[in-house]
């Protein structure tokens, strides 16, 4: 069984900007504060069960993963995760920046770059093979959890190298706001998402910042308790 407390690495906007409250009021949750937040009445509109629509990125906070959620292998501490956090930021590095859109990605809805950027991808896998010394060994459980009969060959031993298949050329960013939606009902939702991001006027967004966020247990929601600039 994987163990508690775990951690994950993200992207996160920052606590005071409007992307932020745009992330918390639609998935119900603030991750810097731990609050819950009032839906906005346009996503209760379209979808009255926008609660169970968003169930699941709720328990993540409104977040860009870079390390995926790990427990912490024997012998590491908290501590010794922040000090690298900090480390890892202080190298001087390229600031990936985004063109960011709403869109749908692999059946649930997130904000995603509209085209590729090198520098975030270089961004995450260096994120993957930074920390990894601090994930223990993927367990026979965890891997079946992942249903490695379903991903690809590459995906396979990315989850056997990395614990996680979705690394390097499999990395896609993305900010998810809602979970995985049938065809028909995403449409509408889509839709909404599109207009109150539009609303937001931004054009660019640069991922320029790490948080360490925290999950105590297994039905806790992930909390940050650590954020980091990057170094440019």
């Amino acid at each position: 069984m994987t163990g508690f407390p775990r951690y994950a690495i993200y992207f996160a906007v920052g606590s005071d900007g409007a992307l932020s409250r745009f992330g918390a009021e639609l998935l119900g949750y603030d991750a810097y504060s731990g609050d819950e937040v009032s839906f906005p009445q346009e996503a209760i509109q379209v979808a009255p069960d926008w609660r169970d629509v968003t169930a699941d990125p709720r328990k993540y906070g409104f977040h860009g993963t870079l390390k995926a959620p790990m427990a912490l292998v024997s012998g590491k501490t908290e501590a010794e995760l922040m000090a690298a956090c900090a480390a890892f930021a202080g190298k001087a590095r390229s600031i990936p920046t985004i063109r960011p859109v709403v869109d749908a990605i692999s059946g649930f809805i997130a904000v995603i770059p509209a085209e590729p950027v090198d520098a975030l991808q270089q961004l995450a896998a260096d994120c993957v093979r930074e920390f990894d010394s601090f994930r223990p060994t993927l367990t026979a459980e965890d891997r079946a959890r992942r249903k490695p009969e379903e991903l690809s060959e590459r995906q396979r031993d990315y989850l056997d190298r990395w614990g996680y298949p979705y690394v390097m050329e499999e990395f896609r960013f993305h900010m998810t706001l809602t979970g995985r939606l049938d065809a028909d009902r995403r449409g509408p939702i889509l839709a909404m998402l599109r207009a109150r991001f539009a609303a937001l006027g931004i054009e660019t967004l640069a991922i320029d910042r790490i948080a360490l966020f925290r999950q105590d247990d297994a039905k806790a929601r992930f909390r940050i308790i650590g954020e980091w600039g990057l170094a440019r």
